[in-house]
């Protein structure tokens, strides 16, 4: 029964957990999450974002999706792009992400 009682408050921790970080690069980065917000913007790519959406049992849905956009965020710095629009729902910890360049880039 111990070693039940462990296992659960170790899952209950693990759940609560952000793994993943925003990069310096990545702050820079706005989510919105509307199609009109960038109707001016240069669509530059698209990203595919994956977490762990379960550790014992289903995570917080909210820290899922922050962590999908963190995740988004970091990629779409590597691209170049300052704006990212979600443009799928979240299936099994898996959400896809529009990149956009808003702003003029910086030399």
């Amino acid at each position: 029964m111990k070693k039940i009682a462990i296992a659960v408050c170790f899952g209950l921790i693990l759940s609560s957990c952000t793994w993943v970080k925003v990069t310096e690069k990545g702050e820079s980065v706005r989510l919105v999450q509307s199609a009109k917000a960038v109707e001016p913007c240069k669509k530059i790519g698209k990203v595919n974002t994956k977490v762990v959406s379960a550790v014992m049992f289903n995570r917080d849905a909210a820290k899922v999706a922050s962590e999908l956009a963190d995740l988004a965020r970091n990629e779409a710095a590597l691209m170049g792009g300052d704006t990212i629009v979600p443009t799928s729902e979240i299936n099994d910890g898996r959400r896809s992400f529009d990149v956009y360049q808003c702003f003029p880039t910086k030399m």
